[in-house]
């Protein structure tokens, strides 16, 4: 059966999401074989492709969005920040549309079978204050006062997309002193003054 060793070689990988380029190296199979075998294994309802060369099993529950984020940037870095991060630190309450990452490439949309993911750039100089979610999470995203620095640093090209929050609330853990901090690291001065006026109105 077509696909059958391949099954085996997932299998081996133990973890719902996996990609061909993986794959392809467990296996010594070419990539085109393995792509060949992939698709039948989805033309047989056993797995689901999730993105472009990223695949996940069939019939397990429901994926969630923010496991794929590793997979998305094998080769570059992103961090969970702006909107998606305030909302899991539950400083607002609003539930973002979109996944919102920190990333030194290019601003773009990346829009897959489990969600819908918002990419912005920032400075390399500025690529930092982040963590793996729950210190053991599968993904990075940016400690609170980061994440709500990065979102007025957004603001200061992107307007009230970034920069305007109906409410916001903080846990006593939050650290205004901190998020300023980060303001007077961000390299363009005219970025920091903004976003240090900002912190000033919150």
């Amino acid at each position: 059966m077509p696909g059958q060793s391949m099954i085996s070689y997932i299998n081996q990988l133990g973890r719902p999401v996996f990609t061909t380029h993986e794959l392809t190296a467990l296996s010594g199979k070419s990539q085109s074989n393995v792509t060949q075998a992939l698709n039948f294994l989805e033309s047989q309802g056993l797995i689901l492709r999730v993105y472009r060369g990223i695949w996940t099993e069939a019939g397990r529950e429901r994926l969630s969005p923010y496991s794929i984020i590793p997979y998305l940037f094998p080769r570059r870095r992103a961090y969970v920040s702006f909107i998606s991060a305030l909302h899991l630190y539950g400083i607002i309450e609003q539930i973002p549309r979109e996944i919102t990452l920190a990333s030194t490439g290019h601003t773009k949309i990346i829009r897959t079978r489990v969600g819908v993911f918002s990419v912005h750039r920032i400075s390399p100089l500025f690529f930092d204050g982040f963590d793996w979610y729950r210190e053991k999470g599968s993904f990075l995203i940016a400690e609170p006062e980061k994440a709500l620095v990065d979102s007025l640093y957004l603001s200061a090209c992107k307007g009230k997309q970034f920069g305007y929050f109906p409410e916001l609330h903080f846990p006593e853990s939050f650290s205004l002193k901190k998020a300023k901090a980060w303001a007077e690291k961000i390299p363009n001065p005219k970025i920091s003054s903004h976003v240090k006026r900002k912190l000033s109105a919150l």
